[in-house]
């Protein structure tokens, strides 16, 4: 059994200063190498993010390294209709039960925290599970809006794949991140010259996804974990493969990451979800981007059960700062929060404007917390 002093030994051991010290230093040491003034590289979570900014850890980076952040916000990609759908059915008087982070994430005209302050039976769950339990002691319909990337999607399968209380669904707003990959790396005047990739995504996917979108695109993608050095040394090996022209794969989460992945999670996956195009957030129309649910389960797919429409929703105007947001730049690294005018100002965390100041993943969220510093 692993006592609170060995977590804590083990976690001090991903955030040695010694170590730290001498990443930094490689760092430095291979970015000078490369005789670039500038250099982008973006990672693709949320987690990262927050760690870069909790640790301060663009204070070392050489200068003229930018690190940006991709679209790896769930919360932040879920498109304005999507959260409608969700409004909606509240507004029809069924149960929505979702992450607390979605709730105040603006759809075309409102949130479901506006519809809940109206009096719609909207809850905050942790999860599918949490969902399927509040169904059971709930005399109405209870639907499930389902957001996150694959990683969370698993976790709603499994629950679908077993048995469930007659009214119970699932709004599916699940992402799959690899498709969004492609999208920014053909986004026109990209700066990107390499991927982070997130370590937990890839715990199910396995590295080994990412060796065909390096090659078509010629860009190095390095896998790595959470922890302060995890994230350092990542960024020592993408570098070194950028030199060294490489545009190859390389797994810096050993611990977690196989290069086939969790196998059974990904069956449980794929049997529940299909993969289908559609909008992320701000950002475009993502072929295969999507999970939605697969016609075997469509007696608990939401869509299905109920009748969606969205046109109730046109009387309400929209909110007149919407069209100013540039969470879409700010998600494919074309801008960062300081160049929005509304960062700090009309959008904030108690009051959002848009996506990316909403989720505590949301890049506009963590730098107006910890501070972004240089991009």
């Amino acid at each position: 059994m692993t006592s609170r002093r060995d977590e804590q030994v083990g976690q001090l051991k991903f955030r040695d200063p010694a170590q730290a010290r001498r990443l930094t230093e490689a760092l430095a040491e291979r970015f000078a190498a490369l005789n670039r003034s500038e250099l982008w590289i973006m990672h693709v979570c949320g987690s990262h993010e927050q760690a870069i900014a909790r640790f301060g850890l663009r204070a070392v980076l050489p200068a003229g390294l930018r690190v940006v952040m991709g679209p790896g916000c769930p919360v932040c990609v879920t498109d304005m209709p999507e959260v409608d759908e969700a409004v909606v059915l509240a507004r029809q008087g069924v149960h929505i039960a979702t992450f607390g982070d979605m709730l105040r994430v603006p759809g075309t005209v409102c949130s479901l925290a506006d519809a809940q302050a109206e009096g719609a039976r909207v809850h905050v769950v942790y999860g599918a599970v949490e969902a399927v339990d509040l169904a059971r002691c709930t005399a109405g319909e209870v639907v499930f809006f389902a957001t996150g990337f694959e990683t969370t999607a698993v976790a709603t399968a499994a629950v679908l794949r077993g048995a469930l209380p007659a009214n119970f669904s699932v709004l599916s707003a699940h992402k799959y991140v690899p498709p969004a990959m492609e999208i920014v790396a053909r986004v026109p005047g990209t700066r990107v010259a390499g991927f982070l990739a997130a370590g937990h995504a890839a715990t199910i996917t396995g590295w080994g996804i990412f060796e065909p979108f390096a090659a078509r695109h010629g860009l190095p993608v390095v896998v790595a974990g959470f922890e302060p050095l995890d994230i350092l040394a990542g960024l020592v090996r993408l570098i070194e493969l950028i030199g060294a022209g490489e545009a190859t794969v390389a797994n810096m989460y050993p611990r977690c990451v196989t290069r086939e992945g969790n196998r059974a999670a990904q069956a449980q996956l794929w049997e529940v979800f299909r993969t289908t195009g559609g909008q992320w957030r701000g950002i475009a129309d993502i072929p295969d981007g999507n999970l939605r649910l697969r016609e075997a389960y469509a007696d608990v797919d939401a869509r299905r059960r109920f009748t969606i429409d969205l046109a109730s929703l046109s009387d309400t105007p929209m909110p007149a700062l919407a069209k100013d947001c540039i969470c879409g730049r700010i998600m494919t690294g074309l801008a960062t929060p300081v160049e929005c005018a509304l960062f700090g100002r009309e959008c904030l965390p108690e009051t959002p404007i848009g996506a990316c100041m909403v989720s505590s993943e949301g890049t506009c969220r963590i730098w107006h917390h910890y501070g972004g510093g240089p991009a």
